[in-house]
């Protein structure tokens, strides 16, 4: 077990302080260490809850079940970087971090390519009964200290998220770019939302949701201790819905499958997700997994039979009819449809609501920062012109050496 690093972040005693008021300055103050052991980690649950239910800014990617599971199946050995705040023993600020080394050193957030939203934490009510976040600055102290050289990437903010507030107090140089987009409906019932979608497709969606109601087709919501079965079966219908198309390959990898279970389990016991099963003449046809915070929810994987497809059954009214229930239905101010800019999340004319990407370094890694910021900007610019991708990957096709036999 690695020790966590403790940062000399405590203010020294003052000359005649009574006994008494030194306590109580101890039990203000604020002490960061940086956790490197994965078994601390799992050990933080319940204070990582607390804290999360402090940070009204959090999405349900910031739970400890999805950081934790996600670290148990992609986490590489000996790269764990927790920045932790606490005041008086209790967990008020948190970044979730791993260290990467090639080709350069980069801090990155856990949860990787298949997480909508990374972000930190830090507790609202102990940031605020600072004047300036104390909390916040002293997470960025933290960080400063944990990056030792290499620039953190915090990629998919959402905006509002609490690392803007710690990109506000960085002590450094830093810059911001734009990353994925993800498109938000507010959190109104069906009959709101289609009065905005207009009279001529607003009629379409209610004949849509007649059928749907002709069809029989029942939902039922899982339990947590039915998750791993009904996790198995929603990847069996997600690669059906794919087959023959082109999927996202890790969908259908066993390391997915693991943490999806892991993570979904945890997370409907503590209502921070919802799996959902429609069934129809006793088949389940359809299966959706939403994740829930008290202020969001949002679809984040689904499967559905062919069978559907081929009796003209509107999926896409069938899976927003559900996750309207989660939103409006339990007063969420906003329905995600999270990453993605697909044809069909349109006709619910929602608002596209970019990701930023915020990169931050301590100052002797200036010239490593505007290196690395210079390459993400190269990146991004390839990724909207076919022509300059295909020159990249050229590129590094030279680059890579052949296998010798």
């Amino acid at each position: 077990m690695t020790p966590a690093r403790t940062l000399p972040t405590d203010h020294p005693a003052v000359p005649g302080q009574s006994a008494a008021a030194e306590q109580a300055e101890q039990a203000a103050a604020l002490h960061v260490t940086i956790c490197r052991d994965p078994e601390e980690f799992a050990g933080l649950a319940p204070q990582w809850a607390r804290l999360y239910g402090g940070c009204a800014a959090a999405t349900p990617f910031q739970s400890h079940a999805w950081l934790h599971s996600w670290w148990q199946s992609y986490g590489p050995p000996g790269r764990l970087r927790l920045v932790l705040v606490r005041r008086g023993g209790e967990l008020v600020g948190a970044a979730p971090l791993l260290r990467r080394h090639r080709p350069y050193p980069v801090l990155v957030p856990l949860g990787g390519a298949i997480t909508d939203y990374t972000d930190v934490l830090v507790d609202d009510a102990a940031d605020a009964a600072d004047a300036g976040g104390a909390v916040t600055a002293a997470l960025a102290a933290g960080m400063r200290q944990a990056a030792r050289g290499a620039v953190v990437d915090l990629r998919e903010v959402r905006p509002g998220a609490a690392a803007e507030r710690l990109y506000a107090h960085w002590a450094g140089p830093k810059r911001r770019l734009a990353d994925s987009v993800c498109l938000e409906l507010p959190g109104l019932p069906m009959d709101g939302l289609i009065a905005q979608v207009g009279s001529s497709r607003g009629q379409r969606i209610r004949a849509a949701l007649r059928k749907l109601d002709a069809t029989g087709i029942e939902e039922r919501d899982i339990p947590a201790a039915e998750v791993p079965a009904a996790v198995a079966n929603l990847l069996r219908l997600h690669l059906l819905q794919w087959q023959g198309r082109g999927m996202n390959p890790e969908h259908e990898r066993p390391r997915f499958a693991a943490h999806l279970t892991r993570a979904a389990q945890r997370m409907v016991a503590a209502g921070e997700a919802v799996i959902t099963e429609f069934t129809l003449d006793g088949e389940v046809v359809a299966a959706n997994l939403a994740v829930l915070s008290p202020e969001l929810a949002g679809g984040y994987l689904y499967g559905v039979h062919p069978r559907l497809r081929a009796a003209k059954v509107d999926v896409a009214t069938l899976l927003m009819r559900h996750d309207v229930r989660h939103a409006a239905g339990a007063g969420r101010a906003t329905l995600s449809l999270l990453r993605g800019a697909e044809p069909h999340k349109f006709h619910w004319r929602p608002e596209p609501h970019p990701n930023q990407r915020l990169l931050l370094a301590p100052r002797p890694a200036t010239p490593l920062l505007l290196t690395h910021h210079a390459l993400a900007r190269t990146r991004s610019t390839a990724a909207a012109s076919p022509r300059l991708r295909a020159y990249l990957h050229r590129f590094r096709n030279l680059r890579t050496p052949r296998p010798t036999t």
